[in-house]
């Protein structure tokens, strides 16, 4: 299966919390879209692995992804060596995508950081022939995205672009909420954690209205680029 888009979060929700909305938008346009998981999120304070396993395959449906796959590397301690840039270069190669989404460069949690940087560097070791890798032991041809976007987590990074998710953030919230052991609930006996409170649940909306507000819409999404954005032409900025 060739995908346009192949978004990677180190954790389960990394995702749907960072460019749910963008991508939910691209999905009704016609876009084939996968996440790539590269943790189990096995250290959150609250939940299981194996309730984050359901959580995840239920937030994929909302947005209706056409594909999810978890490459269970060790949550806390996977580290951008070669064996871990080995097994996202066999996803980049099974995948084929245009464009990759991964993890913000710098984050409160120290995953977000290593995770934007060994997708990064990922798939610009996809596009070198002579790294051999084999899937379901068939080789595996070269490929490099053409595009490397990072979503914003924690931090409020200033974006380089941002895209309208207007009608959407809907779909975004609901599958942010399929992590419900996650989540704020006031009923919940489980421990307080930072995502784990009103005022975090809150600001994925706010969040979204600020930069909606800032380009003329309702809702937004914002990300960073590794390289100058090119246009055509000025139009191509309307």
């Amino acid at each position: 299966m060739k995908l346009d888009i192949l978004a990677f979060g180190a954790h389960p929700d990394d995702v749907e919390l960072g460019c749910g909305g963008t991508i939910a938008k691209e999905i009704q346009l016609g876009k084939k879209v996968g996440i790539v998981d590269l943790t189990r999120g096995e250290l959150g304070t609250r939940g299981s692995a194996e309730i984050r396993d359901a959580e995840a395959a239920k937030a994929g449906e909302i947005l209706g992804v056409s594909v999810r796959e978890n490459l269970r590397m060790r949550d806390g301690f996977f580290k951008n060596d070669e064996a871990h840039q080995l097994q996202i270069i066999e996803m980049i190669r099974k995948y084929r995508p245009e464009i990759v989404l991964c993890n913000a460069i710098d984050d409160r949690h120290i995953d977000h950081g290593k995770g934007s940087s060994l997708v990064s560097d990922a798939c610009f070791l996809s596009g070198l022939r002579k790294i051999e890798t084999q899937h379901n032991d068939e080789a595996q041809e070269a490929w490099r995205p053409k595009l490397v976007y990072h979503y914003i987590q924690w931090k409020n990074i200033k974006p380089d672009f941002v895209v309208d998710i207007t009608g959407f953030e809907k779909t975004k919230v609901d599958a942010i909420m399929a992590y419900d052991s996650q989540f704020f609930n006031a009923d919940t006996k489980e421990p307080v954690t930072p995502i784990a409170t009103k005022n975090f649940l809150d600001s994925i909306n706010y969040r979204a209205q600020d930069l909606g507000r800032l380009i003329g819409t309702d809702y937004a999404e914002g990300f960073t680029v590794e390289r100058y954005l090119a246009v055509n032409s000025l139009a191509d900025l309307i």
